[in-house]
């Protein structure tokens, strides 16, 4: 079995090398569907490594960006021994930059990070209209949806985009969760969504506990 400590330090110090080396013989060993989940903890838990040193100052914006490129790695890697014994999806979620904003790395970190989690995560992309989530939404039906943004102008169309859903009757059947810089607590109430998180591991927490 895996030291799963040392790897979930390697995810923090960004060690692509070492990680991939890692789980590489983990995965030849045939594990077990339950050893795998652990190892995927053990990474999860190196990308909060990672959020908190850039919150500290220590990682920059391209850390962040290398992390999510090594989590997708990673997850890639376990892929053949996470389907093996378990197909079924922890839940849906659709997932999108809203309208006028092109940011990406937090969405793309998420997004990575929910996968990694077991959700299936449609990606509509970037600059994305209310009438995309709604497409989307009445065509997968999902559990949850995420929108992101990094203006300050994303707030609008967040809101924009929630009352879109609402008038599409689509609201109830769904949780909404919005992330980025500019979300507050009081600009998540002010938008009418579920949640908020500057945080895309405190964000995958928050989805989990709706699918439970």
């Amino acid at each position: 079995m895996v030291d799963l400590k040392a790897l979930t330090a390697s995810v923090g110090e960004l060690d692509e090398e070492k990680v991939l080396e890692v789980l590489g013989s983990f995965v030849a060993t045939n594990p077990s569907e339950e050893d795998a989940q652990q190892v995927v903890a053990a990474c999860q838990s190196g990308m909060a490594i990672v959020g908190d040193l850039y919150e500290k100052g220590e990682y920059f914006v391209g850390d962040l960006i290398f992390a999510g490129e090594l989590l997708t790695n990673a997850i890639n890697t376990l892929k053949p021994v996470l389907g093996s014994a378990n197909t079924a999806s922890a839940g849906s979620i659709v997932l999108g930059t809203v309208a006028g904003d092109l940011h990406d790395i937090g969405k793309n970190i998420f997004k990575s990070m929910c996968e990694a989690a077991g959700f299936t995560v449609y990606d509509l992309g970037i600059d994305q209209p209310a009438g995309a989530f709604i497409d989307k939404v009445k065509e997968v039906k999902p559990n949850i949806i995420g929108m992101s943004g990094v203006l300050t102008l994303a707030l609008e169309a967040m809101k924009d985009t929630v009352d879109a859903i609402k008038e599409a009757g689509l609201r109830d059947s769904v949780k909404i969760i919005i992330g980025g810089n500019p979300v507050t607590k009081e600009a998540c109430a002010q938008i009418g969504a579920d949640a908020f998180t500057t945080n895309a591991a405190e964000g995958v927490k928050i989805c989990q506990g709706w699918v439970k």
